[in-house]
């Protein structure tokens, strides 16, 4: 439309009509004469307006989501941090429990045969010298570690110093083939030589061939000249095979370590022998034998029926 002068007129008499209907409406409320055409527009623009609510909703509804979900991926995220810390707790934990029992362990041991040790941990397993049977500690000259002193945990005898570095040692395990000691058979004191066979268990030769030996019988070390490279007393193992004799002089027997080799972690090295041989103080305790249960033997008493009413009353 062009903007003339009648345009312009035809402008404000719109404007004024709209302003008079509006006055109309209001003044007349729920009565306005125009009630029924509001109702019509109503009617023809509910559905329109509906439609696009309808549009609307989901977009704002996706948009919220979209927003919650980022929040709960960072819930989520929060979660599995704070669960994994709490597992690798718990993990250090259980560790830290085992090692203190180890440690505990085997200052027990030590103070059974007062020696005098220090703590040390192994830190890797084979050496560069080529021992087949040997593990490196944590501690070496400048902790006051020599070659040739006697290494023990908790369980007993776990072998003998070899190389020594500043920081570091090597220690040849006491199941490795080239390892051999003094032993002494708890109890009847019967002497003998161990020697590791690896994974398999240890042989003991018998200076004594008719020694009366059984399954299940001890035995600790004897100990060396100025206790290198063995201290005595130290646990060895258990005897779980006797060889025949044959007729030889010495008798040999098979020994399972008391130390668990695949599993060492706490290990003691004796930097102070005992005063005196603590000869079979070290070992563990035997099990108590189980006591006999009681048996009760009930017999019957045949006065008992003679005396009885009935045989009265007879």
């Amino acid at each position: 439309m062009r903007d003339t002068r009648e345009s312009r007129l035809l402008l404000v008499l719109l404007v004024a009509i709209a302003f008079a209907l509006i006055t109309v409406d209001i003044r007349g409320g729920e009565d306005s004469p125009l009630d029924g055409a509001r109702h019509a527009a109503a009617s023809v623009f509910g559905p329109v307006e509906d439609g696009v609510a309808s549009a609307v909703d989901p977009v704002g509804n996706a948009v919220a989501a979209v927003r919650e979900s980022g929040d709960r991926h960072d819930r989520v995220r929060r979660l599995e941090e704070e669960n994994t810390k709490l597992k690798q707790r718990l993990g250090n934990n259980a560790r830290d429990r085992a090692r203190s029992a180890e440690l505990d362990k085997l200052l027990k041991t030590a103070g059974a045969g007062q020696y005098g040790i220090k703590g040390a941990q192994v830190i890797g397993i084979g050496a560069a010298q080529g021992f087949s049977w040997t593990v490196t500690i944590d501690m070496g000259s400048g902790d006051g570690i020599r070659r040739d002193m006697t290494v023990i945990n908790g369980d007993g005898l776990v072998g003998r110093v070899t190389t020594v570095g500043s920081t570091t040692a090597t220690v040849l395990l006491a199941i490795d083939p080239d390892f051999t000691v003094g032993t002494r058979m708890e109890g009847s004191g019967e002497l003998g030589f161990a020697t590791g066979r690896g994974d398999r268990s240890l042989h003991v030769q018998l200076l004594n061939g008719k020694a009366r030996i059984k399954k299940g019988d001890r035995m600790v070390t004897f100990g060396s000249q100025a206790d290198k490279p063995f201290v005595p007393g130290v646990p060895v193992g258990k005897v779980v095979g006797v060889d025949p004799t044959g007729g030889d002089l010495t008798r040999t027997l098979r020994v399972r370590p008391y130390v668990r080799f695949s599993k060492l972690d706490i290990v003691g090295v004796v930097v102070q022998p005992p005063r005196a041989n603590p000869r079979d103080s070290v070992l563990p305790p035997k099990p108590a034998k189980p006591k006999p249960t009681p048996t009760v033997t009930v017999t019957a008493n045949p006065s008992a029926s003679a005396t009885s009413p009935a045989a009265n009353r007879s």
